[in-house]
């Protein structure tokens, strides 16, 4: 039998080779159009192709990017993706053979990493500036919020004080790692699929390292199989992403707590709250449910990517293509909308005193440091100083009083275990079980203290600073890359 249908099949074309060619338009022709001038510069240079070949190609490139109405194209199927449409294009105006020549010792294999690398470089800056841009604003909300007390919870129940600015540090402690794991992964990208060909490079003399350097990378990716078959790029760049939204939901889960009405901690203000369409008493803080679920958005549209890549052949495949990469830009988009949102709300919020003192009152969160004293100045065991005020914490919650008011109950506990009244007096007492108090001792290194915090905030911004200049550093190579590049391809063409 006959097969007399043509390529494509219209429900290929209509399902899969129409969708990637609207991906290409939207997110590849700029890179596209930077390697096909990068490629033709190495050629000429080389001495690969002539000079009089190379012109033409570069007046004919030049002329395609300036006439060539991207966004009113519409995929027919004629050119099978974007990459055969503009070699169509060089033919049309050069000729089969000079149109051709554009591609010598090149593939589409190789050629699709670059772009898909150049792309994600370009999201991966764009996502680590808005992270150092949230953790510029952590860090002055903690130096603002640095001796403002808040109660610490463990296991959904007060435990001890501490301030806003400490909670804040641990925040931007684990922010920062997840900005260098991040910048670790961007790293990757800093490698050059080009000059691989198909698989194995090419018996023409290209020069991949200054193909590398036209393109903004720091050098060639060295195993021409590796080139096309690695997707490491992609895998390790998702799993840093993922995580620091998962690490950033776990910050906003505590602050959807902080604002619930029994604890009342954290106010969120009007600016950012949403009043009930038929309860005018709700003050509704939905831009953290908002953080929330756009957080784990983020960190499921990683996993879709990562998750695509398993047990699938180390080869060139489509399987961590043109569908996967596009699909992956969603996690960039949410969370780009995560980083912003949160840098603009935690600043905007602040910690009701009142409050904090009634919580800290009502859940004895200074007991720790009653029995801390108790060892200190009574010379007692901390088991034995730890059940005088678990006895004394007991008593004066059942009589409902805060624990700075609980000096009787706590003379009474101690004589019952020690055998002996207590030498610490109301007084000295009511100071031992002061939260001021509780998180001025705490002045070790990492703790809630002016003294370490001071050192933190400081510790935080210096490191803050050393990944915006790892930044800066990438985007200016790319930049005077693009320069170089566009002066070279111009010397090219005729006068």
């Amino acid at each position: 039998m006959t097969d007399t249908s043509q390529f494509p099949d219209p429900v290929y074309r209509d399902t899969v080779l129409a969708p990637l060619f609207d991906a290409a338009k939207a997110h590849y022709a700029g890179p596209v159009r930077a390697i096909n001038r990068a490629h033709l510069v190495m050629l000429a240079q080389t001495g690969i192709l002539p000079g009089a070949t190379a012109a033409a190609l570069a007046g004919a490139l030049s002329a395609i990017d300036a006439e060539l109405d991207l966004p009113a194209i519409t995929y027919t199927g004629e050119h099978e993706d974007y990459f055969f449409l503009v070699e169509a294009e060089l033919r049309r105006r050069l000729g089969a053979d000079v149109a051709g020549a554009l591609h010598t010792a090149r593939s589409r294999n190789d050629m699709d990493h670059t772009v898909f690398k150049m792309v994600l470089r370009t999201r991966a800056d764009g996502l680590m500036a808005q992270a150092l841009a949230l953790a510029e604003a952590l860090i002055a909300t903690a130096r603002r919020e640095r001796d403002t007390l808040i109660v610490a919870y463990t296991h959904g129940q007060p435990a001890q004080p501490t301030t806003f600015g400490h909670y804040l540090g641990a925040a931007i402690e684990v922010l920062l790692r997840d900005i260098t794991r991040l910048s670790a992964a961007r790293e990757a990208l800093d490698h050059c699929p080009m000059g691989a060909a198909a698989i194995t490079t090419s018996g023409f003399a290209i020069d991949r390292h200054s193909m590398a350097e036209l393109l903004g990378f720091t050098q060639p990716l060295r195993n021409s199989y590796g080139c096309i078959a690695s997707v490491d790029y992609v895998t390790g760049l998702y799993s840093a992403i993922k995580l620091m939204f998962l690490h950033l939901g776990r910050v906003v889960q505590d602050l959807q707590f902080w604002t619930a009405f029994e604890v009342g901690q954290l106010y969120v203000p009007n600016s950012f709250v949403q009043i009930s369409s038929i309860m005018p008493q709700k003050r509704n803080p939905v831009p953290i449910e908002h953080l929330r679920h756009l957080a784990s958005m983020t960190v499921g549209r990683c996993d879709a990517v990562v998750n695509t890549m398993h047990n699938t052949p180390f080869t060139d495949m489509n399987d961590s293509e043109g569908e996967v990469q596009v699909a992956g830009y969603a996690a960039f988009d949410s969370g780009a909308r995560v980083l912003a949102l949160l840098a603009a709300l935690i600043p905007a919020c602040s910690v009701r005193a009142d409050r904090v003192a009634a919580n800290m009152d009502a859940a004895c969160v200074t007991v720790t440091e009653l029995a801390d004293t108790l060892v200190r100045t009574e010379g007692l065991s901390f088991r034995q100083a730890h059940e005088v005020a678990a006895r004394t914490a007991r008593a004066v919650i059942a009589a409902g009083k805060p624990l700075g008011a609980g000096h009787a109950a706590f003379a009474e506990a101690f004589r019952a275990e020690v055998g002996r009244a207590p030498t610490l007096g109301a007084s000295a007492y009511a100071e031992a079980v002061s939260p001021a108090r509780f998180v001025a001792l705490r002045a070790r290194y990492g703790g809630p203290s002016p003294e370490p915090m001071e050192a933190a905030l400081a510790a935080y911004a210096g490191e803050a600073a050393a990944l915006a200049t790892t930044l800066a550093t990438r985007q200016t190579r790319i930049r005077t890359a693009e320069a170089a590049r566009d002066a070279a391809f111009a010397r090219l063409q005729p006068e």
